[in-house]
């Protein structure tokens, strides 16, 4: 793992439903200010290029992971010179009519680091226009750290997050579409996920009114000591923060949480 920290830029927008080129342009522009103050990452919510609320208009937007939108995010972070991580509707060109809600980061150079499709579907809208994804820890080196990808609904499950555990991710993005009445999972979840898991946790959500949905912002940036290292208000915002892996060495070495496991206790809890 790097001993430099890795700053790290969280976009809270809901960007223009629907409108991916005008999305594309906040992204770009966001990138800048994100590179301007030093980040080498940038983060943007859940389903960000096309918007979350989008209904029966996810087939006609949704792309293929190396897609004209993907090459136009390559673009963006090749130009500003910090990887991007962003959510989208993905179609898969392998198996025709099926859709996942995924996510990709994008490197420095523009490159494709990796591409997550969402393993655990939240409500109707969700479960009817989406495939679940089936590969559940997905990971990429950024800079001396590994980044690792969840979205929304994901972390909320604490098997995700230890997994990711397990597998030595540093850095945990997810992209999440949390609404209103659930601020409390950006409030007090996510920072005990990653205290309880030991890694830093990037939660990065969309903000205002979308059709039926209230999106109630919160992004968090939570270290491996359970705290906010930056907290994100109700609005459209761009929050920035630093992993230290020298900190997060420290953390792992004093917490007992993952030495102290029993596995083999835990063989029920799969079963049935």
């Amino acid at each position: 793992m790097s001993s430099s920290p890795l700053r790290t830029a969280l976009l809270q927008s809901s960007g223009r439903p629907g409108d991916v080129a005008q999305n594309l342009h906040i992204l770009d522009e966001a990138a800048g200010r994100a590179a301007d103050a030093g980040a080498g990452l940038l983060v943007a919510p859940e389903m960000y290029l096309t918007g979350y609320a989008i209904g029966a208009d996810v087939p006609r937007l949704a792309e293929p992971a190396d897609g004209p939108s993907a090459e136009a995010v390559a673009k963006i972070a090749a130009r500003h010179g910090l990887a991007v991580f962003y959510g989208y509707p993905e179609r898969d060109g392998q198996a025709h009519g099926r859709v996942f809600n995924s996510a990709q980061a994008i490197g420095p150079d523009g490159t494709p680091l990796l591409n997550y499709r969402k393993t655990h579907l939240f409500g109707c809208f969700e479960q009817e226009h989406f495939t679940p994804g089936d590969t559940p820890v997905v990971q990429a080196e950024l800079g001396g750290i590994r980044i690792g990808a969840l979205i929304c609904y994901d972390v909320e499950f604490p098997e995700n997050v230890r997994a990711h555990a397990l597998a030595g991710t540093d850095l945990l993005l997810v992209p999440t579409a949390q609404m209103h009445p659930f601020q409390f999972v950006a409030e007090s979840l996510v920072p005990v996920r990653a205290f309880e898991s030991q890694m830093y946790v990037a939660y990065v959500n969309r903000a205002g009114q979308e059709g039926e949905f209230e999106f109630v912002g919160l992004s968090t940036l939570a270290g491996p000591d359970g705290t906010a290292r930056a907290r994100a208000g109700r609005g459209e915002e761009l929050v920035v923060a630093d992993v230290d892996p020298a900190f997060l060495a420290a953390s792992r070495a004093g917490n007992p949480y993952l030495r102290d496991r029993r596995p083999a206790l835990y063989a029920p809890l799969t079963q049935g």
